[in-house]
Parts: C-alpha cells; sequence; structure tokens
C-alpha cells in the first residue's frame, strides 16, 4: 500500500497520477496549507524570482501581479508550470533543488526574491548573488487521521514530499507505536530522506525532485516486492 501524505491540493494530484499508474494508494493529507501575509519587494529591486514549490504562487494573493513578466526560476516542473500561469517567464527549471539553481543563473540575474514557505530548505548564497525572501505560506499539522494509523497496521511504502512531512510522519509513527522497521519510505530528495531518521524497512530518493520522478520510484519499490494493483482511493 501507498500511503501519500502531502497537502491538497497536491494528495489529490499524486493521488490520480498513482491512479493512472495502476498503484493501490490512499491519501492522508498530514499538513494544511494557508497563506501569510507578506509585504512585497519593489519590482526594481529585483532581477528575478527563486521559487521552491508551486505552493507559494497558489497562496502568493495578489502580491504577484507585480512580478508578471520577471524571470522565474523553478524548482520543478509543477512550480515553472504554476509561475506560466501567474505570468512569469520561466528562466530554468531545476532538477536537484533550489542550491542548483543558483549554478545555472542567467547573466544579469543577481538579486532574487525568493518566495517560500515558513519551513524551507535552506540554500548558501554565492557572495555574488543577494537573496530577499518573502514567506508567502505556511503547512500546519493536522492530526493523523484514525485510517491511517489502521494502514500503518501493515506494511506500507510513504511517499514523502517534504522535509516538514518526513518529520511528521516519523512522529505520527513514534507517537502510535508503529514499528518503522515494516515501512518503506521514498523520498523526493535525499535531504527529505535523511530528516526520517533511521530504522526504515528501506529508504530510497527520487532520481529528480518531482512528482513524477517520486511516483516513478514507488512503482520501481512496489515491483521489487511483487505488490498487487488495485484503483487508489482517497482518505482525509
Amino acid at each position: 500500500m501507498i500511503l501519500i501524505l502531502r497537502p491538497e491540493p497536491g494528495a489529490s494530484a499524486t493521488l490520480a497520477a498513482a491512479r493512472e499508474r495502476g498503484l493501490e494508494a490512499l491519501a492522508f493529507p498530514l499538513f494544511a496549507v494557508r497563506p501569510l501575509a507578506w509585504e512585497p519587494v519593489a519590482r526594481d529591486a529585483i532581477d528575478a524570482l527563486l521559487l521552491g514549490s508551486a505552493n507559494a504562487l497558489r497562496h502568493g494573493g495578489p502580491q504577484l501581479a507585480a512580478y508578471r513578466g520577471l524571470p522565474a526560476y523553478c524548482v520543478g516542473e509543477t512550480t515553472a508550470q504554476a509561475a506560466r500561469e501567474a505570468g512569469m517567464e520561466v528562466a530554468a527549471t531545476g532538477h536537484g533543488g533550489l542550491q542548483n539553481l543558483l549554478g545555472v543563473l542567467q547573466p544579469g540575474h543577481r538579486r532574487l526574491l525568493r518566495l517560500a514557505g515558513r519551513e524551507r530548505t535552506a540554500v548558501d548564497v554565492p557572495d555574488d548573488i543577494a537573496i530577499v525572501t518573502r514567506e508567502v505560506y505556511a503547512s500546519e499539522a493536522l492530526p493523523a487521521s484514525p485510517a491511517l494509523i489502521a494502514a500503518l497496521a501493515s506494511p506500507a511504502l510513504a511517499l514523502l514530499h517534504s522535509g516538514e512531512a518526513a518529520l511528521r510522519f516519523a512522529q505520527v509513527c513514534n507517537d502510535a507505536g508503529i514499528p518503522r522497521g515494516r515501512i518503506r519510505l521514498a523520498a523526493i530528495g535525499p535531504r527529505v530522506a535523511a530528516r526520517a531518521g533511521e530504522g526504515w524497512a528501506q529508504v530510497r530518493s527520487a532520481a529528480r525532485p518531482d512528482d513524477a520522478a517520486l511516483l516513478a520510484l514507488a512503482q520501481q519499490m512496489c515491483q521489487d516486492t511483487g505488490p498487487r494493483t488495485a484503483t487508489a482511493t482517497t482518505r482525509t
């Protein structure tokens, strides 16, 4: 059984993609995303945007209109598509996290506005680049549903889309007395995997930090153990 833990609307999107692959999956969001009040930066004070999640664009509010037409460096294709829909020009789409994007900045893009969540991955900023960060959304932890605890009574494969999800899922298992040794983890990247801690039956990281690569990894991990397939369903 594959467990999808990310917030909505991502949980439903991943569930639908799992259904298309014929995977047996259940969605149990561990977080709800809400917008934060934030003060925009003057457009002429920045050269480009740095975006680590489509949530920054879903929850950024009307202030985003000030940045239409600006170049955006996006962590993955989902974020890039959200940037296009918000009227921005995608300068580059990353395949290894925000840190790698800082190595492909175009000439003249040295003043960046990072629109981010309250919890976010730190980056090492080169001396010739200036980054101003604005927190535009937050992920609030939800109580673990009884249905999730029941699903964890059997061997499961959990998808980890963020470091916060890794920490929260580990806490849920600890609180419920769920043995880690019967749960496998598929993480969207090595840093996320590391935040889950030790003791799991198996931990693997996707080849790229995006949902498609994570589901491909989950499918491979399922094939390695020969699970049955079924129609995916959603539960909250």
